[in-house]
């Protein structure tokens, strides 16, 4: 009986000390390291956010976009094209286990809420919370999207959407307060929310505004 506990408790700590290692490796090794390919560390970056391993998003976009202002976009675009992607992984684990999937991690009542809320409008049950910060609960709602079997394509324009209006508002607040706004955003989550829908709703009246000034009138 001893020698099966010592050999339990040496299993645990032999797991113990893997995953510490690979924690290391990821923090020291791999991070950096994605940090360093630019556009393509954003796609890639927000595809394992989204997918399996939290990453520091806000945080890595901010950095990218204060040491290249001019190409904030494409940092927004490629970020948001990764966490559209990734996001297929909890969307199919929630669409295989069904509503008995999701009942084991929320009670009835919020389960009757999440049902209700994508009945109404689906695309925006998935695109508000993409637009939010940590501590969003967001994977719980791209599991609720796979269980009550959204259309991928609309889930994945959604969270594209969602993602393009969070990072594009806290890049514009990047570029004209510096990196440090992150905190602030952590910290009001539902303002940067609201003032990320403003500046969205702003750049795209200019750019439809444009649009129509370079169309040629008819005669």
């Amino acid at each position: 009986m001893g020698h099966r506990s010592l050999g339990e408790g040496e299993r645990g700590t032999g797991l113990k000390g893997i995953l510490a290692g690979w924690t290391t490796k990821w923090k020291l090794v791999v991070l950096p390291a994605i940090l360093k390919l630019g556009f393509l560390g954003a796609g890639t970056a927000a595809l394992l956010d989204s997918s399996s391993i939290p990453v520091p998003m806000d945080l890595f976009i901010a950095g990218w976009v204060w040491a290249d202002r001019g190409h904030f976009w494409a940092y927004c675009l490629l970020a948001a094209v990764g966490s559209s992607i990734g996001g297929l992984v909890p969307y199919w684990i929630g669409r295989a286990g069904g509503e008995l999937f999701l009942l084991k991690r929320i009670n009835r009542r919020r389960f009757d809420e999440l049902r209700h809320r994508f009945e109404r409008q689906e695309f925006l049950a998935v695109m508000i919370p993409s637009c939010l910060p940590p501590p969003t609960p967001w994977k719980l709602f791209v599991f609720s999207a796979g269980v009550f079997e959204m259309p991928v394509p609309a889930f994945m324009l959604s969270v594209f959407c969602g993602r393009m209006i969070r990072w594009v508002g806290l890049s514009l607040l990047v570029i004209d307060l510096g990196p440090g706004v992150v905190d602030v955003v952590a910290h009001h989550a539902l303002t940067a929310f609201l003032v990320a829908c403003g500046l969205a709703a702003i750049a795209l009246a200019w750019w439809v505004r444009r649009g129509r000034k370079r169309t040629p009138r008819s005669s």
